[in-house]
């Protein structure tokens, strides 16, 4: 194995392990450090799902399976969350369990990178808060783009940078001291916020990430700014 192979290696490993150490107070903190908003994020991706009436979803990075679970309230619909880290996913479980949804949610432990199923297999893919942590993002989204079937949609939720210098300014006095802290107070993982704060703003977000979408094979993209521009939604369409 070639030096630079070991390196992306050891680093989705650390990306695993980091996960799975924050895992407890993921979702106590991710409600904090959004005001809330992750909530209505996840309500908003629901609606834009439920307009294509989906039978086959596949939620990445699922995490505690937030997303799944809103998503589980579509009509006739089966979901599949894919997380790399196990202890993220033992938390899912538990919350598929207590909302009697086992047999709409299935969680497993997988690579986004690296998707065991066939090639269109859903009629929708989800990512929240993940695409940023992805190993190979051109990789990760061309996994994405296979297991869809024609005529389907990706819908990412990531965050963003806003573009209004202002606002743009304020955001980054915020999450540069603001979430460091919050991690720093309530984390046991003291380098697992400040990863994520400095991954946010190195994200290739608004047009930019339009850009490597279309790369991927995506097309008839939208981008939906989310709390002024800090958070996005983008919705593709595989050809």
């Amino acid at each position: 194995m070639k030096p630079d192979q070991k390196l992306k290696v050891s680093k989705k490993i650390q990306v695993q392990n980091m996960f799975d150490s924050i895992s407890i107070e993921y979702d106590f903190l991710n409600r904090i450090m959004t005001f809330g908003n992750d909530i209505k994020w996840r309500k908003n991706i629901y609606k834009i799902a439920k307009h294509y009436n989906p039978k086959k979803i596949l939620d990445i990075a699922t995490g505690t399976a937030d997303i799944a679970l809103e998503l589980s309230k579509i009509n006739g619909c089966n979901i599949i969350g894919l997380d790399i880290s196990e202890k993220m996913l033992e938390i899912g479980r538990t919350k598929v369990l207590n909302q009697s949804l086992s047999e709409k949610v299935t969680l497993i432990s997988g690579d986004a990178e690296n998707i065991d199923y066939d090639t269109e297999s859903f009629d929708l893919v989800t990512i929240g808060f993940g695409v940023r942590n992805f190993q190979n993002l051109e990789k990760g989204l061309k996994e994405s783009h296979r297991v869809l079937k024609p005529k389907s949609k990706l819908i990412i939720l990531e965050t963003s940078v806003p573009t209004n210098p202002l606002i743009k300014f304020f955001y980054l006095m915020f999450s540069r001291s603001f979430i460091p802290f919050i991690g720093q107070l309530f984390s046991k993982d003291k380098t697992a916020y400040k990863y994520l704060q400095k991954s946010a703003e190195k994200f290739p977000s608004g047009k930019n990430f339009i850009n490597v979408l279309k790369k991927c094979g995506f097309t008839n993209i939208e981008l939906k700014p989310q709390m002024f521009g800090a958070t996005t939604i983008y919705v593709a369409e595989k050809i």
